[in-house]
């Protein structure tokens, strides 16, 4: 089905697991704005009990969207994504928001009147977590991975686990690629938007936190550590790259080549394979391919260099073996040649905007670097 009216509205979508009846209050407010072209609701399992809460969410209006058994946040909202790209094609993009009824109906609308305004950049409505009622989790996991965040992806957001965003229609066919399939997937999408040089727009929501935080579907440990996973795949290249470059140089060293030559035959070798895997795995960028080369092996040979000095030092002066002293170097490295490769070698292009856009007011706007 194609639906072109309201063709520049931007979508709802609801992912529902279990919901509770204020979803459809949610799905009234929603559609009695005039913001939004459709409301979409994806039942992701919740099971037969819940099927007269859905067939009352249709009875008011909403697009329903059914998963036979549960798959997790990430696939529901895959779902709908596709399904809005189909339907809609015309739409400017998606605001997602949750259906236990923590975003305020005039929170949701904001995103809608945003995403009009900064069509191509990603909208975040962002909770505050120095208020009472917080769940301890909340503010303890938010202020974690915002950390997480902002230094190993080096994307710049003040709730990083906020399910209230408003998504760019041209950015949802990239978003249906992503493997991830539960809340690990909205800090995958923060990841792809940096790959994408998207900006970030902000907003501040209040939140209505239940006590306990209890209809909240997010299970601490297993959905923390699938969100976690997000980052460490960004770094196994680097740890692979590593090893390889330690196992060469200690060959290299061992077999009577010195300090230099052992740095610069684990350097030709691990620097080659960095290079291919950060390029087209890591930071997947795009374009030519000679520009970050060269850009890569100047690091690459400004770092040895530096390596070299310092494992002289630590030799010499403190009484560290070879070996060791290139353990302390590369550690002491590592974090600084992954922001240079991220920030400068392989940084994806800005994306402007198609045109003029009406300053809104937001609580901050920020390139993903």
């Amino acid at each position: 089905m194609n639906q072109q009216g309201n063709a520049l509205l931007p979508v709802a979508l609801i992912p529902a697991y279990k919901p509770e009846p204020c979803l459809i209050q949610i799905i009234r407010q929603l559609l009695a704005s005039g913001s939004f072209a459709g409301v979409v609701v994806v039942d992701d399992g919740s099971g037969k009990a819940f099927q007269p809460l859905f067939r009352k969410a249709e009875e008011n209006g909403a697009v329903l969207l059914r998963h036979c058994t549960n798959l997790g946040k990430g696939m529901a909202l895959r779902t709908g994504l596709n399904h809005i790209a189909d339907a809609w094609p015309g739409s400017v993009g998606v605001v997602t928001l949750d259906a236990d009824g923590q975003h305020l109906a005039a929170d949701v609308v904001e995103a809608a009147r945003l995403l009009r305004l900064h069509p191509r950049a990603l909208v975040m409505g962002c909770r505050t977590f120095g208020g009472e009622g917080v769940p301890l989790r909340s503010r303890v996991g938010n202020v974690f991975t915002r950390f997480v965040t902002r230094f190993l992806g080096g994307v710049r957001v003040s709730d990083t686990q906020t399910g209230l965003r408003g998504i760019p229609m041209s950015f949802i066919p990239a978003l249906l690629r992503l493997r991830t399939t539960g809340y690990d997937f909205e800090l995958d999408m923060l990841m792809r938007s940096k790959q994408h040089g998207m900006r970030i727009v902000e907003f501040p929501i209040e939140t209505v936190y239940t006590p306990g935080n209890s209809t909240s579907h997010f299970h601490p440990l297993l959905d923390s550590a699938k969100i976690y996973w997000v980052f460490l795949r960004f770094n196994l290249s680097s740890l692979a790259a590593a090893l390889m470059d330690y196992a060469v140089f200690t060959f290299c060293f061992m077999g009577g080549f010195g300090i230099e030559g052992a740095m610069a035959g684990g350097r030709l070798i691990s620097g080659a394979f960095n290079f291919i895997v950060n390029r087209h795995f890591v930071f997947r960028a795009d374009g030519h391919a000679l520009r970050p080369m060269a850009l890569y092996a100047l690091t690459v040979v400004l770092f040895a260099a530096i390596a070299c000095w310092g494992i002289d030092v630590l030799h010499e002066k403190a009484g560290l073996s070879v070996l060791m002293a290139k353990v302390v170097m590369e550690s002491v490295l590592y974090a600084f040649s992954f922001v240079v490769q991220r920030d400068f070698i392989f940084a994806p292009p800005s994306e402007p905007e198609p045109f003029p856009l009406q300053e809104a007011p937001v609580l901050s706007e920020n390139r993903t670097r």
